[in-house]
């Protein structure tokens, strides 16, 4: 067995490019944990890059070292193209810019991918960057090359980072790209890690964004293709970026975590490989201490102090066979106590990427508590590569590991969940998709069910079928009833109970953490509401577009919901009536000039659209209307244009009359506080009472102009008070204020049909 050295936040795996760590620790005036304690996990041909140009020669070097059969002379074509299109570009640090694209290359050598792949990666900005073109790579490199480099430009034009509706729809894109060839996302994640080692040269602000959206988006997604080694160097990047002095602190406190107890991680190597030699197994042994962002990311999730923190410590048993691993299993456990509720057995239930191992944590030396993951060294490679395993080559040939996934397959199992989501709905989805860690867990049969970490049994019912979903009324776990918010662990015998007639509870979406689920309760509970939500979206529609003058119609909703990307009007007077759109936005899509421009004060002398010029205007005292209600003018001699509110019942006198009619609107914006309206108050005749409701009518920012006792009882005043207010919002909300007031006995607005206008 080959006992290798160890050290702080270590890979279990080398990177033959390792990250420029000379500044990681500069602030701190510790020397860099991550430099003076690198070591290997495991042998392998390492070549450390110069800081300028990486030669032709070593480039093939490396891709020969894994793949002696390599067509040596399509990458020393490719390189030379992508130099001479590049020429005379330069990076934000000052290198030629063609040191990006051989370092993607050498970093995708890792993983040990065909040909194609690595002179993808020497391509991939000469279309976005250099006057070279898709006929041009065809040409001379074949159509298959030529669709790759087309493909990563595609990706690297979308806003990963925009606003959130744009955001959902590049992410879809960024899956078909997927689906069509995985060896596209493997290249830009190779891009994206190249850059993030060298985003000190960029502005602090573009480091910040690139740092979020690779935290945000890059990072977990090639945790969710199974390469964890890059998802941990990525986040610990961006941790860099995004907190730094959090990530200093966390390397200092373990720098002098190691001077009061010393290097733990080749202590308890020795001692795992002391059980190991016992029993006669044949197995490596490698240790680490884990990443700074990991540790942080456990601080904050257990909200513990650094001191506080046990299982900082990673080893990694790589042997022969499925039955070593779980004799292996034994020994450890024999000879370390278990942590209960820290076991998982990825091997008998592998992750959808392929990801075989089987993880326990321990109390070790000293009672400190270390992970350990024993695995065969075929899982070990597609732990290693992920999905990428697929391309992998060995000696010249593909390699044939059966653990690898079908990564045709794993696009499906990924994106399958997500046909059904609207657009809004898309992105929370993803997300939770690529973040989630998994549990497992079993139907009454035993057959096993995949879920996210904090799945509840509702999300067990929706992943068995969305009918079962739909009609859960509760859940049995190992055989006891528990409420439907139970967070399920790995291993539990789950048992949904249904009933018929049962139908999503609003409540449901807050309780359900995956995609599949939440989709599917808002579908049913849309379906449910969308008759009452279609007719009161149809009133909502005809009040917006009067306020503006406009007519609803058919064909207006129609074109309103084409343009804002909804199916039909009918989809679109569901979503208003369900308040996911505003009719405010419909009438901004059809009418810019018209829409409503907030905070923009109304002239009060003029507070109406559709007075002719030099025409007087004064509202009618008998229906006293406010902006937001709808209103005509009628003419009178001598006395101008004075506005009634639709249904005021004076306007029956004018009906043979419909020369003096003038058709008026309000004007959009904020009016004033200057609107007198009567209101008719019943209040109990108690001391101070009157003194309470004139303070309650102040608060609401109403003015109160005149106030007159219309009948007095021993034990009830009624009043009519007359207040001065915006508009009808204003009048609602001081209306709604009024009537919760317990000593209000009646409110209601006061109209005099037979005061003169």
């Amino acid at each position: 067995m080959t006992q290798p050295t160890t050290g702080v936040d270590a890979g279990l795996a080398p990177r033959p490019f390792p990250q420029d760590d000379s500044s990681a620790d500069r602030e701190t005036g510790a020397p860099s944990a991550e430099r003076s304690h690198q070591h290997e996990a495991e042998p392998r041909v390492i070549f450390q890059p110069p800081a300028s140009l990486i030669d032709v020669e070593d480039l093939v070097a490396l891709v020969r070292s894994y793949n002696p059969n390599s067509d040596a002379g399509l990458i020393r074509r490719a390189y030379a193209y992508g130099r001479r299109m590049h020429a005379g570009q330069t990076r934000h640090s000052g290198e030629p810019y063609f040191t990006h694209p051989v370092a993607v290359a050498a970093i995708l050598t890792e993983m040990r991918l065909d040909d194609a792949t690595i002179v993808t990666a020497l391509l991939h900005d000469t279309i976005e960057d250099t006057k070279s073109t898709y006929a041009d790579l065809a040409a001379s490199f074949g159509a298959e090359i030529a669709e790759l480099v087309d493909g990563v430009t595609k990706l690297t034009n979308l806003q990963l980072s925009s606003s959130e509706a744009k955001q959902a729809e590049n992410f879809r894109k960024l899956l078909i790209a997927m689906s069509r060839d995985l060896r596209v996302i493997l290249v830009k994640l190779a891009d994206r890690l190249h850059n993030m080692r060298t985003i000190r040269s960029l502005r602090p602000d573009k480091q910040l964004r690139k740092a979020r959206e690779t935290m945000d988006i890059f990072a977990p997604l090639a945790g969710r293709m199974g390469m964890q080694w890059m998802r941990e160097e990525l986040e610990d990047l961006a941790f860099r970026v995004l907190n730094p002095e959090a990530r200093n602190s966390i390397i200092r406190r373990f720098l002098t975590l190691q001077r009061e107890s010393g290097d733990v991680v080749p202590r308890i190597t020795a001692d795992i490989h002391t059980e190991l030699d016992r029993t006669g197994i044949e197995a490596e042994v490698y240790g680490r201490a884990k990443k700074p962002y990991s540790i942080w990311r456990k601080m904050q999730q257990k909200e513990l102090a650094f001191s506080r923190l046990s299982d900082i410590y990673g080893f990694r048993i790589i042997c022969a066979s499925e039955a070593d691993c779980y004799r292996i299993l034994g020994v450890i456990h024999q000879r370390w106590k278990a942590v209960p509720g820290r076991f998982k057995d990825y091997v008998s239930n592998p992750k959808s990427n392929g990801y075989r191992s089987i993880h326990t944590t321990v109390s070790g030396r000293d009672g400190k508590r270390v992970e350990v993951q024993i695995r065969t060294r075929e899982m070990h490679e597609v732990a290693e590569a992920g999905v990428a395993a697929h391309w992998a080559y060995r000696d010249g040939a593909r390699v044939t590991n059966r653990f690898a996934v079908d990564p045709a397959k794993w696009i499906s199992t990924l994106t399958e969940r997500f046909e059904e989501a609207d657009h809004d709905e898309f992105l929370e989805h993803v997300k939770l998709e690529m973040y989630s860690d998994q549990v497992f867990c079993f139907t009454p049969k035993g057959d096993v069910v995949q879920l996210p970490r904090g799945a509840t049994p509702l999300d067990f019912a929706y992943a068995i079928h969305t009918s079962i979903g739909h009609s859960c009324v509760s859940a049995k776990v190992d055989g006891l009833r528990v409420p439907l918010w139970t967070r399920l662990k790995n291993g539990q015998s789950v048992d949904i109970i249904t009933a018929e007639g049962q139908r999503p509870q609003a409540t449901w979406i807050d309780i359900v953490v995956t995609g599949r689920a939440k989709a599917a309760i808002r579908r049913s509970l849309r379906e449910e509401d969308r008759e009452r939500f279609v007719r009161l979206g149809e009133e909502l529609a005809r009040v917006a577009f009067e306020r503006v003058g406009r007519r609803v119609s058919d064909k207006a909703l129609a074109t309103a919901a084409r343009q804002m990307g909804l199916k039909d009007r009918t989809e679109l007077l569901a979503r208003l009536g369900s308040a996911e759109i505003t009719a405010r936005r419909v009438v901004e899509t059809l009418y810019p000039d018209l829409a409503t421009r907030p905070g923009e004060e109304v002239d009060a002398a003029r507070p109406v659209v559709g007075l002719p010029a030099g025409a007087s205007f004064s509202r009618a005292g008998c229906c006293q209307p406010v902006p937001g209600e709808r209103i005509i003018g009628i003419t009178y001699r001598g006395r101008g244009i004075i506005a009634h509110a639709i249904d005021c019942p004076v306007l029956a006198e004018f009906e043979d009359q419909p020369d003096r009619w003038v058709d008026l609107r309000w004007h959009e914006g904020r009016h004033a506080a200057v609107h007198a309206v009567a209101l008719d108050l019943t209040i109990s005749n108690d001391a101070g009472m009157l003194g309470r409701i004139c303070t309650l009518i102040g608060d609401q920012k109403a003015n109160i102009s005149n106030l007159t006792f219309a009948d007095r009882k021993p034990d009830y005043y009624r009043l009519i008070v007359e207040v001065e207010l915006r508009d009808l919002e204003h009048l609602h909300a001081l209306m709604t204020a009024l009537e919760a007031e317990s000593d209000v006995a009646r409110i209601a607005r006061h109209r005099d049909t037979a005061r003169k206008p």
